[in-house]
């Protein structure tokens, strides 16, 4: 049997591809530019009968120029990690060099002699570093919570749990972004050294403490070895908040809950009487009436819900004075969730950035501790925030600084719905309390954290 043109037949008989390329789709022969080479340095090897090329490539050795380097400059590191010298110790190490090669150079045997004294400082301050540090530090804080202006103090203990005395040494403490050092004596064995410290909490804020660690050094401070002992410990100082009158005193008016003005068949407000149908509880049947008009008579009632108060807190640096104004309505969003939150209402607490979680009034603190101004947001988008993220609320209280006028403030507060009782409290140091109310939004000009209470009472929410 005569093959086909471009095949030749193989021993076993069958037409196998002849020699040279094979022809591409339609017939069309490849062209020798697009033919594969074998590249210098490449092996290539037939992987599966599907002609699939498995290729080496032999990757040469970084350069020795461009690897001592770097090679050079992890050492160094290294170096620095265990002994921690410090810049001024690599100051004096470059100087101690240069004088060793100026003196050479120059023939000068007093920059020899300098050099000299510079590497035996190095080393003592190298011998003053070595060695282990056999310590058991704690750290304490009187209370993790205080107030604005009360002092927080805390206690730091070093024992010595060897039977060595060890050497003097440095422990540092880091109080927020303050570094505060004490000097540790050489302690005997067993011994122990305590040191008692105040932070200050002029500011609201979150205060991190610690970790204590120990720095082994010379007493020129060209080294220096850090240990971490102990755990941060974070400090809340808590804004000034005053009580405020409760349900007694009208804060939240209702005792069980508010009236929705839809009628039920049970519930606590009384509505109006109708006449009994069948299903309807024999509890609620009104017997004086219907012993008059002959005909059976229930009770019908509105329905009630519980109190829902949602306090938004306006954090734009647009709209506060100062940071002392800022400061006084952080204060006064706390005083109206703490006194919510005793009168166990449910409460939402937000703010122009984040919703906080106030489910307890020292976790509501805490919260309040870490806001801030920002440079963004507006106050007609804090409203309409609190609108959508707590559509249930029966009492809204937003409150902002004295930039806003108070004409825009109630514009905005216009969002909330008719049902719902809202309080716009306006932050001006200094100013006169005034009320405004208007349908069901009452504006209150506040100047002073001591004013809240009666300026609350008088605004009979």
């Amino acid at each position: 049997m005569t093959a086909p043109p471009g095949l030749q037949p193989t021993p076993g008989g069958a037409a196998g591809p002849a020699d040279g390329p094979r022809p591409g789709p339609g017939g069309a022969q490849p062209s020798p530019a697009t033919a594969r080479t074998k590249p210098t340095g490449v092996t290539e090897a037939s992987a599966t009968s599907t002609a699939t090329a498995t290729r080496t490539v032999q990757v040469a050795d970084e350069p020795t120029w461009r690897r001592l380097p770097r090679e050079a400059g992890r050492r160094v590191l290294a170096v620095n990690r265990l002994l921690g010298v410090s810049p001024a110790g690599w100051t004096l190490l470059v100087v101690a060099a240069l004088a060793f090669w100026a003196g050479g150079r120059l023939g000068w045997a007093e920059l020899r002699i300098a050099s000299v004294a510079c590497l035996v400082v190095l080393l003592l301050a190298v011998l003053f570093t070595l060695g282990r540090q056999s310590y058991a530090v704690s750290l304490e804080l009187q209370s993790r919570r205080v107030v604005v202006g009360e002092r927080a103090f805390g206690e730091l203990r070093v024992e010595n749990t060897s039977d060595r005395r060890l050497w003097p040494a440095r422990i540092e403490l880091p109080v927020g972004r303050r570094l505060a050092s004490f000097g540790l004596p050489s302690l005997g064995g067993r011994a122990s050294h305590d040191e008692v410290f105040a932070v200050p909490t002029v500011r609201r804020s979150v205060i991190r403490v610690g970790p204590a660690r120990t720095v082994r050094g010379d007493p020129f401070r060209l080294m220096g070895r850090e240990i971490l002992w102990t755990d941060a410990i974070d400090l809340y100082v808590h804004p000034r908040t005053v009580p405020l009158p409760g349900r007694q005193g009208g804060f939240i008016r209702d005792l069980e809950g508010q009236p929705t003005g839809e009628v039920t068949n049970s519930d606590i407000n009384f509505h109006a009487l109708r006449e009994y149908v069948p299903g309807d509880d024999r509890r609620y049947v009104h017997w004086r009436s219907t012993a008059r008009t002959g005909t059976l008579m229930v009770r019908q009632f509105e329905e009630t819900r519980r109190s829902h108060v949602a306090v938004a807190l306006d954090v734009a640096g647009e709209d506060y004075l100062s940071d002392d104004e800022f400061e006084l309505a952080v204060s006064v969003a706390g005083s109206i969730s703490l006194q919510s939150l005793r009168d166990e209402n449910t409460l939402s607490l937000l703010t122009s950035t984040q919703r906080l979680k106030a489910i307890s009034p020292r976790r509501t603190l805490d919260e309040l501790c870490g806001v801030s101004m920002v440079n963004r947001g507006t106050l007609p988008g804090l409203v309409r925030t609190c609108v959508r993220t707590v559509p249930g609320a029966s009492v809204a209280v937003v409150v902002t600084g004295s930039q806003p006028a108070p004409a825009d403030l109630r514009r905005a507060c216009t969002l909330f719905d008719l049902d719902v009782r809202v309080l716009a409290v306006r932050i001006q140091l200094g100013a006169e309390t005034s009320t405004q109310t208007l349908s069901n939004v009452t504006v209150l000009t506040l100047g002073s954290l001591d004013a809240l209470p009666p300026a609350v009472r008088r605004a009979s929410l």
